[in-house]
Parts: C-alpha cells; sequence; structure tokens
C-alpha cells in the first residue's frame, strides 16, 4: 500500500504545492499589475478554479474511461504551460489567462480515485490520511516560503517554481507510480451521472466542499489585504501568521482523521470544523489589533485542516466502485466552483467597500455555517461494510451473479490483475461464510 500511496501523495501535494505559495500574496501582487481592480484581483484569486469546474468531472470521467495515468499526465502538462505564462504576465489579464491554464490541468479527483483503485477499501482511510498529511505539509511549507520567497525573490519566481514542480511530478509518475488493477464491475449499465447527482450524502459533500473552499479563497483574499493595508504589515512578514495557522493545523489533523476513519465519527468533525470556521470570522470580522485578526486567522486554519484529510474519503465510500473517478470529478468541481465564488464575491465585496471593514458580512458567514452545520448533522455517518476477497481460482465466477438479489450485499467486482472477486458487504446483516456459499 505504502508504495503506490507515496509517489501519488507527492504528486499531488507537488501540485498544490504549486497552487498554494502563490496564495499568501497573490492578491497584494495583483493589485501592482497594468489594468487591476479588486474585482479583477479577486478574480485572479479564484480564477484557476472556474476552469477546475469546467475540467474538473470532464477529467474524471476519461480518467475511468482511458485511463488514470495519461490523463494526470495531461493535467501536469497543461498546469506547467499556465504557471510559465503567470511567470512571464506583465499586466493582469495576462496574469489571468494564466491561473485559468493553471485551472484547467484538473487532475485532483483523478490522483483520488486512483488511490482508491490500487488501495484495499479497509486501508483506503488510512490512505487517504497519508495523501492529507502530504498535502497539509505542502500546505504549510507553501504558507512559509510563499512570502518570504516572493517578498525577496518577486511573486513570478514563485510561478517558475510551480512549473518545474509540475514536470517534476511528470518524472515521479512515469517511474515510481505503478499501473491500477484492471477492474470489471457488476454494473452493465452506462454510467448515469444523474443517479450520482440524486444521492442525498454526496450531494451533502459537494454543498460541504463548496463553502469550505469559498470560505478559504475569501481568507486568503482578505488576510494579506488586511494585514498589509489596515494593519501595515510587509508581505516578508506575512509568515509569522500562516506559519502558526498551519503547524496548529496539522496538529489538529491527525486527532481528527483518527475520530473520524477509525471511529466512524466523519459527520462529527464536520460540525466541528464549520463551529471553528464561524468562530474564525467572528474573530477576523470584529478585530480591533492585528493580534485579534491572526487568532482568528489561526482558529480558521484549524478548522480547515480538520476537515481536509477526510472529506474525499467520506465522499467515495458513498459512491459505487464504477462511480468514483466521475462522482469525486463532481465533488472536486463544486469545491472549485467555491473557490471561484469566493475570490469573485471577495474582490466585489472589497471593490465597493472603501475600508475593509467585514462585520457585516462575517455575521452573514455565521448563519451560513449554522445552516451548513445543521444540513451535516441530519447526515448519517456511512454504514458499516467490509470487503471480502476471494480467488477466482476457488470460487465460480458463473455463481456470483446471485450476489445481486442479496440486499446485504452493497457491491461486487472483479480484479482482474491479481484474479479476485472482491464483495462489499454489510457486516453486521450477512458474514462471510454465508457469501462463499453463495458462490459454491
Amino acid at each position: 500500500m505504502i508504495k503506490s500511496v507515496l509517489p501519488l501523495s507527492f504528486i499531488i501535494s507537488l501540485r498544490f504545492f504549486g497552487l498554494f505559495i502563490v496564495l499568501p500574496v497573490i492578491s497584494v501582487y495583483a493589485f501592482s499589475l497594468d489594468g487591476a481592480n479588486a474585482t479583477l484581483v479577486g478574480v485572479v484569486v479564484g480564477g484557476y478554479a472556474l476552469t477546475q469546474v469546467i475540467f474538473q468531472t470532464p477529467f474524471g470521467i476519461m480518467s475511468d474511461k482511458l485511463g488514470r495515468k495519461g490523463t494526470i499526465i495531461t493535467g501536469l502538462l497543461l498546469f506547467a504551460i499556465g504557471s510559465l505564462i503567470c511567470a512571464l504576465a506583465t499586466d493582469i489579464f495576462a496574469l489571468l489567462l494564466g491561473r485559468l491554464l493553471q485551472g484547467a490541468g484538473a487532475i485532483g479527483a483523478v490522483v483520488t480515485a486512483m488511490i482508491s483503485d490500487v488501495v484495499k477499501e479497509e486501508q483506503r482511510g488510512k490512505a487517504m490520511a497519508i495523501m492529507g498529511g502530504f498535502i497539509g505539509l505542502s500546505f504549510a511549507l507553501a504558507m512559509g516560503l510563499g512570502p518570504i520567497i516572493g517578498g525577496y525573490s518577486g511573486v513570478p519566481t514563485l510561478f517558475y517554481i510551480t512549473m518545474v514542480l509540475s514536470l517534476v511530478a511528470i518524472f515521479v509518475l512515469i517511474k515510481k507510480v505503478p499501473n491500477p488493477p484492471k477492474i470489471t464491475h457488476t454494473y452493465n449499465e452506462k454510467l448515469n451521472l444523474s443517479d450520482v447527482l440524486g444521492n442525498v450524502n454526496i450531494n451533502k459533500m459537494h454543498i460541504t466542499n463548496f463553502l469550505q473552499k469559498a470560505l478559504m479563497t475569501f481568507a486568503f483574499l482578505v488576510i494579506p489585504i488586511i494585514l498589509t493595508k489596515t494593519y501595515n504589515w510587509d508581505i516578508k512578514d506575512l509568515w509569522q501568521v500562516y506559519i502558526p495557522s498551519m503547524i496548529l493545523g496539522l496538529l489538529a489533523m491527525g486527532p481528527a482523521s483518527i475520530f473520524a476513519e477509525k471511529k466512524g465519527k466523519y459527520r462529527e468533525v464536520l460540525v466541528i470544523g464549520i463551529l471553528f470556521f464561524i468562530i474564525s470570522y467572528l474573530l477576523m470580522g470584529f478585530s480591533s489589533s492585528s493580534t485579534l485578526f491572526c487568532v482568528g486567522v489561526v482558529v480558521f486554519f484549524v478548522g480547515f485542516n480538520m476537515h481536509e484529510p477526510i472529506m474525499q474519503s467520506l465522499t467515495s465510500k458513498f459512491a459505487k466502485v464504477h462511480q468514483r473517478g466521475s462522482v469525486l470529478g463532481v465533488f472536486n468541481s463544486f469545491g472549485y466552483l467555491g473557490t471561484f465564488v469566493g475570490g469573485v464575491f471577495g474582490g466585489i465585496l472589497l471593490d465597493k467597500l472603501n475600508s475593509y471593514e467585514l462585520e457585516s458580512f462575517t455575521m452573514v458567514v455565521a448563519i451560513i455555517c449554522i445552516l451548513w452545520a445543521i444540513l451535516i448533522i441530519l447526515m448519517k455517518n456511512p454504514a458499516k461494510t467490509k470487503n471480502l476477497y476471494l480467488s477466482l481460482d476457488e470460487y465460480k465466477l458463473e455463481n456470483s451473479g446471485k450476489l445481486n438479489d442479496n440486499s446485504n450485499i452493497d457491491e461486487w467486482y472483479i480484479n482482474n490483475t491479481e484474479n479476485i472477486l472482491v464483495v462489499k458487504y454489510s457486516q453486521d446483516k450477512i458474514n462471510e461464510d454465508d457469501i462463499k456459499s453463495i458462490l459454491k
């Protein structure tokens, strides 16, 4: 499991590092370019998410049909080209074009689906936690290095770094990542997106991803602007708030992941994270000093990091095996739509407010978060299921159709690479011996 997960986690963390490293400074930098205004700056901050929304689901579907590796390489090349354009940009519109191309490399859902392919479901929670840890670490490093490198060497240097990291990720993918197993699922019908979009639990996760990413993007838009314009911080000093935020966020990530994955308390972790969002925005909106504002920033990132390692894992648990790429594609599309909306709305808000007072807006955020928490409270934690792995040399494949008639069998599929039949079942309602007897 580790041999497969580590290189994939490294690849996705490199890509996220490339996105994260510019977030602490891009809003201030974009204001310095020709043609910039607050609205356009907001679009630049969240603009990459617009093309993520457009391409995330097609990339997921393409990976289901044509293969994961080729899809990932295509996305990384688009990201590298977009990064180069951003580095060479001299006006706000060129920077926006580069950001849109960066977003067109929509591989997040594909990498997650590939991890789901190569890792047994019993180990998937651990695998997703490893990936989440890599992303969290890249987040922490980016928050610290972004302001320092950008402050001393210029923000274009950050985009050159992201381009190089994308090419490194392609090399790691080709050399270190094994091909996923060939799967034959038990569904004869073609994938119907209406079935995916009609799943109540998956839809609640879509809404969760949308709101979480919208709040994150708005935070990244206003944090550097408020600290530099209202409290007279220098751009090189922003690491002083981002580094503590990321350290405490990483410390919160482990217990949150264990509580969710080991104890099955996904819903509870999501609600606690939402409460942190409410507190953080109220602290930032009603702060009268940079110290109180920074406390709000730290609280926000603690809540954010509690959510990150479990959200994709939880969403994948609600999806069938032949839906994973598509479901996670839609899930990530909602997240990137939230990123775009958060950036654009934040830019419009800042454009219309001559001051950066956020009291009324943070009250609206608090109300939305309360409604969001109620929605999650009404969501059930995933049912306890277990996978049974049976060698096709020992059990008759022609009897496998009988599994479709048993309501306690969630799904079954064939792993052609390993020549095994995988049966996912409700462990409280049926046992392994009963399943084996069906196939004898």
